[in-house]
């Protein structure tokens, strides 16, 4: 098993008699991109605030490249992060002045190193304006750009996307799966459902503090689904096939499975046809994160709702 880059076991957060997060677990992998989901409240930024060492959990443990960040603070220069964006950046001083602050408080950041940053968050021609003027996108993508500045082994952000336009968006999402590719171990949180299907390894619903689900995404990009005259029977034959890692009949006439070979695609239409089973349509099988992420939380609230009643009864 990889080591971990980011590891919570277990960590709950009390202020006064009011449990923040309550017993959160979840690792990030170097090479992955994890994040966040919930609403407002759900207690994402008190996460991030945990992991990154700005604040000290009531109980459980937080690792960080497998260190306490407390008990080892050097293990931050490691770390690139903005917490509670837009991240705050002198409004008087230019995009550029500002990350030039920031390389010299971080130490070993070369001027072509800002320049490369700026490029890749698409700020080059807003560099040399006063960061005063930009707009809330722009500040976002600039604390991204801080946050990328020594090429950190861990990159943590919190709602970097906030309100950015398209555009923005996808230059965002492009950057942190370019870091995911490169080996860094990404953190996020997010409102953004749709678009993390799309480059996220694994996301985590949060409810009220809680981690209540764990999606393993790149499995449901790697799904896909066969409509038959026989599903219980292609069930059967696909399942015996070594190239097919799970398999399993939605209906009377779906079938969903997952390719453990990418080459035995091919070869399903004329296995089931061979066995007398008419194909009437084969394709991806797409996952819609929004509507699962409605449902586990509608979930979530109807099993508290009765574990109250049966308290109260």
């Amino acid at each position: 098993m990889l080591t971990a880059s980011i590891e919570t076991n277990k960590v709950s957060k009390i202020y006064g008699k009011r449990a923040i997060i309550q017993d959160v677990t979840f690792r990030v992998n170097p090479g992955e991109v994890y994040a966040l989901l919930g609403p407002n409240g759900a207690g994402k930024t008190s996460i991030i605030r945990l992991v990154t060492g700005l604040a000290f959990p009531t109980s459980g443990t937080v690792r960080l490249l497998g260190y306490d960040p407390h008990e080892r603070p050097t293990i931050k220069h490691k770390l690139g992060a903005v917490v509670e964006a837009p991240a705050a950046f002198y409004p008087y001083m230019t995009g550029r002045g500002n990350l030039q602050l920031h390389a010299k408080l971080a130490g070993g950041v070369t001027q072509d190193r800002i320049s490369e940053v700026l490029e890749m968050m698409g700020l080059t021609e807003a560099a040399d304006r006063k960061v005063g003027v930009y707009s809330l996108g722009m500040r976002q993508r600039l604390g991204v750009a801080s946050a990328l500045l020594t090429k950190p082994e861990v990159l943590i952000l919190d709602e970097p996307a906030s309100g950015m336009d398209p555009l923005s968006l996808h230059l965002v999402h492009s950057v942190l799966q370019q870091s995911a590719r490169d080996g860094t171990a990404v953190l996020l949180s997010t409102h953004h459902l749709d678009e993390v299907v799309a480059y996220c390894s694994r996301v985590a619903i949060l409810e009220e503090g809680r981690i209540i689900d764990e999606v393993n995404l790149l499995d449901r990009r790697d799904r896909y689904r066969l409509k038959v005259s026989d599903a219980i029977k292609t069930q059967q034959i696909l399942k015996s096939q070594p190239y097919i890692r799970h398999v399993s009949a939605r209906s009377s006439d779906e079938v969903v499975f997952m390719l453990g070979q990418q080459d035995g695609l091919g070869q399903i239409a004329g296995i089931v046809s061979q066995a007398g089973i008419r194909i009437y349509e084969m394709g991806k099988d797409s996952f819609n994160l929004r509507s699962y992420y409605r449902e586990r939380v509608e979930e979530s609230r109807q099993e508290r709702q009765e574990e109250l009643e049966e308290v109260e009864a």
